[in-house]
C-alpha cells in the first residue's frame, strides 16, 4: 500500500523537449564589388597595417623613450648634491638699512630672509601655495601630463604657441628653473645675474625635456617637503625678494612661520607676476589677486567658507617699512656713495646702520605734497628737493623729488647741480666777518661797472633795480643785494671767498670772476645744506653723511664707520656766530619772512638764480639745517618764484611737522655791538688750510701789507 501511495504521489517525468532546428538564415547575396570598391577595400586594409605598424613600433619606442628618461632621471638624481646646499644660491648679496631707531627701512639687492622649512613654514602658506601652484604635488612624479596637456589646449585656444603662456609646470619642475637645471652663474658665461636668469626661464622643447629629466631626478633624491623647501626659499617675490621668508619680512615685517590666511594668499600670489602683483607697488592689486587664492584655497577645502569670508574682508595691511616702499632717495644716496663691493654689487649680506629719522622724513614728505597740491596749479611739472640734516652733517631726512615712493629714479637732492645764487653770499659775509670785519660795517650799494678782460664790461644790477647808497653788511645780506656782495668780495678778495666755501664744503668749480659773488658757481642741495651746517656748528667744515655704521649680516664687528661728520675748522667761531646773527635777520625781516616760525629762532637765506631757472632755501634752527631747492629738471624757468617764495614755504611746512613738540632751542649767535675795523680793497688770497685767514689777519695785525 505504501509502496502504491508513494508511487501515486511522485512527480511523473516530464518529456524530453524535442530539439528546436536551428533557423535556416537567409544566405547573403555575394557583393559584386566594382573598381572603387576594391580600391576601398585595399585603402582600408592597407591604413589598417600602417596602424598596425605604428602601434607596434610607437610602444616600442615609448618603452625605450620611458626607459631613457627612467635612465637619466637616476643618473641625475645620483649627481644632485644635498638639497641644504641648494636653499641660497644668490649670485648677488642684499643690503639691508636700519634707520636711527634700528628698524628697517629698506632693502636693496637679493634679499634672503634665511632658512624657512616646509614644516615649519605657516600652515596658511604652505597651502597657498600648493593651491595656486600645484594642487596635486603630493601624488604626481615630478611632472602632471595632465596639467601639460591642460596648458597646450589653453595656450592654443588663445592664439599661443604651446609652450608660450600657461606651462603646467608642477612645483617640482617650477624648482628645478629655479635652480638653472643645476647650472651655477658663471660671470664667464652670463654677463650679469638678469642675463643667467633670463637664459634659465628660456622655454624651448627640449628644455622642457631637460626640465621634466631634472623634476624627476629630484623626485628620486629628494622627499616631498624637501623640493617644497627649495621652492620657499628660492622663488623671487618682488621687491628684491628672494624666498618666502624674505618676501614676509619685506612686506609684513614677520615670519613666514607667521602669516594668516589672508597674508599667505597675498604672498602666493605673487607668484603669477611678482612685480606686477607686488603689495608694495599696488596694493588694491595685490588684494584682488589674493582674493582669486583665498577661493582656490576654499575650493580644495584648505579653509572653510568662514574663514575664506574673514580673509576676504580684512585684507592683509603692509608693515610700516613696506609702507616706505623702497626706502626712497636715502637708500638710493647710501648705494652710490658706499663702494660698490658693499652696495651694488655685494655678494655678502649687509646691514647698514644709518642716520635716517623717520618721523623727519614723513614731515618732508608731507610737507612737499601739501604745498605742491595747495600752491602750485594743477598740472605744472616743477621738481623740489629737500635735504634736513643735523649740525654734524648726519642727513636726517631726504627727499629727491615729487615722486617719493620709487627707487632708483633721478634725485634731485644729490645729483642735480645747479648754480646756487643768492645763496652763496653767506660766505662772501664769513669771509668778512673772518678778517675782522663788522655786521654792521657800511658798504656803498651804488652803480657799479667792471671791465673783464675777454668779456668787457661788467654791469651787474640789484634784483629789484634800485640803489640804497650806504647801507650795512646785515642789510645787504638781509636784503640780498646784489653789488654789496660784489664790492664785500672784491674787498676781501676773490681767493680769501673761494677758499670759505671750499671749505665749508661747496666742492664745485668756483668762478673766477668778480660773477663769484652772485653765486653762478653749481652746486647740489645735500652739499649746501651741509656747508650751512658748518655755520651753524661755530664754523667747522662738514662733510654730510647717511651711513654710521656698516656690518655684515650674523658679524657684530663693524666693517666700515661713519662717512663724514664734522672736520677742519674754516672760521672761528666768533665769525659763525656774527654770520648767524645776520641770517637770523633775513629770516626776521629779510626775503625769508615765510619761513619763519613762532617762538622759534631761525636763521636762513633764500636764493634764485637768472631768469628764475632755480630757486633755493637754506635755514637752520638750534636742531637742524634744511634746505629747498625748486625748479625744472630742463631748465626752464620758474614763473613769479623766488627762494623767498615757494621755497621757504616748503621749509616752514617742513620745520613745523619736525619741530612739533619740540622744547626751542636758542640759536649760536652774537648780536655784534659796535663796528669792527675797516679793510680797504682785495686782500692777497693765503694758504689752503682751515686757518689761512686768521694767519692773514694776524700778518696783516702784526704790520704785513
Amino acid at each position: 500500500m505504501a509502496d502504491k501511495r508513494y508511487a501515486e504521489t511522485a512527480p511523473k517525468p516530464k518529456p524530453k523537449a524535442k530539439p528546436r532546428k536551428p533557423k535556416a538564415r537567409p544566405r547573403k547575396k555575394p557583393v559584386r564589388r566594382g573598381p572603387l570598391g576594391w580600391l576601398a577595400a585595399a585603402v582600408r586594409g592597407v591604413l589598417r597595417w600602417i596602424r598596425r605598424l605604428v602601434w607596434g613600433i610607437g610602444w616600442r619606442v615609448g618603452v625605450i623613450a620611458a626607459l631613457l628618461i627612467g635612465a637619466a632621471s637616476v643618473y641625475r638624481a645620483a649627481t644632485l648634491p644635498p638639497a641644504s646646499d641648494l636653499v641660497d644660491r644668490r649670485a648677488r648679496g642684499s643690503v639691508t638699512m636700519l634707520d636711527r631707531n634700528d628698524e628697517v627701512f629698506a632693502w636693496r639687492g637679493d634679499q634672503f630672509g634665511g632658512v624657512i622649512t616646509a614644516d615649519l613654514v605657516s600652515p596658511h602658506l604652505r597651502n597657498a601655495v600648493i593651491a595656486t601652484e600645484d594642487k596635486r604635488f603630493y601624488s604626481h612624479f615630478g611632472v602632471s601630463p595632465r596639467g601639460i596637456a591642460g596648458a597646450i589646449r589653453i595656450n592654443l585656444a588663445e592664439g599661443r604657441g604651446p609652450l608660450s603662456g600657461n606651462g603646467g609646470s608642477t612645483i617640482t619642475q617650477q624648482t628645478a628653473k629655479l635652480l638653472c637645471l643645476g647650472k651655477p652663474f658663471d660671470p664667464e658665461v652670463w654677463k650679469d645675474e638678469a642675463a643667467y636668469e633670463a637664459d634659465c626661464r628660456r622655454t624651448t622643447l627640449w628644455r622642457k625635456v631637460e626640465e621634466a629629466i631634472y623634476a624627476m631626478g629630484m623626485e628620486i633624491a629628494y622627499t616631498k617637503d624637501e623640493i617644497l623647501t627649495l621652492y620657499l626659499n628660492r622663488a623671487y617675490l618682488g621687491a628684491g625678494t628672494r624666498g618666502f621668508e624674505a618676501a614676509a619680512q619685506r612686506y609684513f615685517g614677520i615670519s613666514a612661520a607667521s602669516v594668516n590666511p589672508s597674508q599667505a594668499a597675498i604672498l602666493a600670489g605673487l607668484l603669477k607676476a611678482p612685480s606686477t602683483y607686488a603689495p608694495t607697488a599696488n596694493l588694491q592689486r595685490s588684494w584682488d589677486r589674493a582674493n582669486v587664492v583665498i577661493g582656490l584655497m576654499e575650493a580644495q577645502g584648505y579653509l572653510t567658507p568662514i574663514e575664506a569670508t574673514l580673509a576676504r574682508t580684512s585684507p592683509a595691511e603692509l608693515s610700516a617699512a613696506a609702507e616706505q616702499r623702497a626706502g626712497g632717495y636715502f637708500a638710493d644716496w647710501l648705494m652710490e656713495i658706499t663702494p660698490d663691493y658693499f652696495a651694488k654689487t655685494t655678494t655678502e649680506d649687509v646691514i647698514y646702520r644709518t642716520t635716517l629719522d623717520p618721523r623727519i622724513q614723513t614731515a618732508a614728505e608731507e610737507a612737499l605734497a601739501y604745498v605742491f597740491e595747495e600752491k602750485v596749479k594743477e598740472g605744472s611739472e616743477a621738481q623740489a628737493a629737500i635735504v634736513v640734516m643735523s649740525a654734524d652733517g648726519a642727513v636726517r631726512a631726504m627727499v629727491g623729488g615729487r615722486n617719493t615712493n620709487i627707487a632708483g629714479a633721478f634725485n634731485r637732492a644729490t645729483q642735480a647741480s645747479r648754480q646756487t645764487g643768492s645763496l652763496f653770499k653767506p660766505f662772501i659775509y664769513a669771509t668778512a666777518l673772518e678778517l675782522g670785519h663788522s655786521p654792521l660795517e657800511m658798504v656803498d650799494d651804488s652803480p657799479l661797472c667792471m671791465t673783464i678782460p675777454g668779456s668787457g664790461e661788467w654791469c651787474p644790477k640789484n634784483y629789484d633795480g634800485e640803489f640804497k647808497g650806504e647801507i650795512p653788511f646785515v642789510q645787504a645780506l638781509r636784503e640780498s643785494r646784489n653789488i654789496p656782495a660784489v664790492k664785500v668780495s672784491e674787498m676781501v678778495g676773490r681767493d680769501n671767498v673761494r677758499a670759505v666755501a671750499s671749505g665749508f664744503g661747496v666742492a664745485s668749480d668756483l668762478a673766477d670772476g668778480p660773477a663769484l659773488a652772485l653765486g653762478v658757481s653749481e652746486s647740489t642741495l645735500v652739499d649746501m645744506v651741509g656747508a650751512y651746517a658748518g655755520i651753524l656748528n661755530g664754523g667747522s667744515a662738514v662733510a654730510p653723511y647717511g651711513l654710521v655704521e656698516l656690518r655684515l649680516q650674523g658679524d657684530d664687528i663693524p666693517l666700515m664707520g661713519m662717512g663724514g661728520g664734522i672736520g677742519e675748522r674754516v672760521v672761528q667761531e666768533a665769525a659763525a656766530r656774527q654770520l648767524t646773527w645776520m641770517m637770523a635777520q633775513v629770516v626776521e625781516q629779510g626775503t625769508g619772512v615765510r619761513a619763519r616760525i613762532p617762538g622759534w629762532q631761525i636763521a636762513g637765506k633764500s636764493g634764485t638764480t637768472q631768469a628764475s631757472r632755480d630757486a633755493w632755501f637754506i635755514g637752520f634752527t638750534g636742531d637742524y639745517v634744511t634746505g629747498v631747492w625748486m625748479g625744472y629738471d630742463n631748465n626752464t624757468p620758474l614763473s613769479g618764484v623766488t627762494g623767498g617764495g615757494l621755497p621757504a614755504e616748503i621749509w616752514h611746512e617742513t620745520l613745523v611737522r619736525v619741530l612739533d613738540g619740540m622744547t626751542p632751542v636758542p640759536l649760536p649767535m652774537d648780536e655784534p655791538v659796535e663796528p669792527g675795523p675797516v679793510l680797504f680793497g682785495p686782500q692777497p688770497g693765503g694758504a689752503t688750510d682751515g686757518n689761512f685767514l686768521i694767519d692773514l689777519l694776524n700778518s696783516i695785525l702784526g704790520g704785513g701789507n
